[in-house]
């Protein structure tokens, strides 16, 4: 009886999540204003009043949707940066690309307004996760061997790392391509880890 009860709630949390994968694509679609429960409802495979179930508006929708989605790109970012076959730079990209690349140029032509729209309604989750995206930044590059060359220079791992997330930024709004953003990055990932490149000049 215990293992049905678990299986009943492991597939009701794979429902819920389905849903909100739909919503995410609807939204990415659409935008948020343009976006409709109806829309949603019939994405997701559920009825207009199963969503009203679970969801009081399209805006708790949407909030839920912007949490979900944050909560796995940071996963798969700190996933990216624990990969320590991999070098820091090599790490740095896929950990950038996880959090914001793979979402550059995927957006549909009405959906000018879903920055707005997480900024009015989820501003408080945005900056959570934003937060912990840096954090995780922050604690790969001080456990490499790029955190002696910041001390040397008087920075800390949180500079380096509050430095790397305004360059994520910067090529998420203005890459045309997931490609396009991953190249800028790794443009950027190995001007940081410059350092660990570098010689000592030999002793003449």
């Amino acid at each position: 009886m215990q293992l049905e009860g678990i299986s009943e709630v492991n597939a009701a949390e794979s429902r819920h999540e389905a849903l909100l994968e739909a919503a995410v694509g609807v939204f990415a679609r659409y935008g948020f204003r343009k976006t409709s429960m109806d829309e949603v409802a019939r994405a997701a495979g559920v009825s207009r009043q199963g969503l009203y179930l679970l969801f009081a508006d399209k805006e708790e929708l949407f909030r839920k949707a912007v949490a979900y989605k944050l909560t796995r790109q940071l996963s798969a970012a700190v996933a990216a940066l624990s990969n320590e076959r991999e070098s820091l730079e090599a790490r740095l990209v896929a950990a950038c690309d996880e959090w914001a690349g793979r979402y550059v140029g995927i957006s549909g032509a009405d959906a000018a307004d879903l920055m707005c729209a997480s900024t009015t309604l989820a501003g408080g989750t945005l900056v959570h996760y934003e937060a912990q995206f840096e954090k995780a930044l922050a604690l790969a590059i001080n456990r490499s061997a790029l955190s002696n060359f910041c001390a040397a220079s008087g920075l800390s791992p949180a500079d380096v790392a509050r430095a790397l997330h305004a360059t994520v930024r910067g090529l998420k709004n203005g890459s045309k391509s997931r490609q396009e953003f991953v190249q800028g990055m790794t443009a950027a990932a190995r001007m940081f880890c410059a350092p660990l490149s570098q010689r000592a000049p030999q002793q003449e």
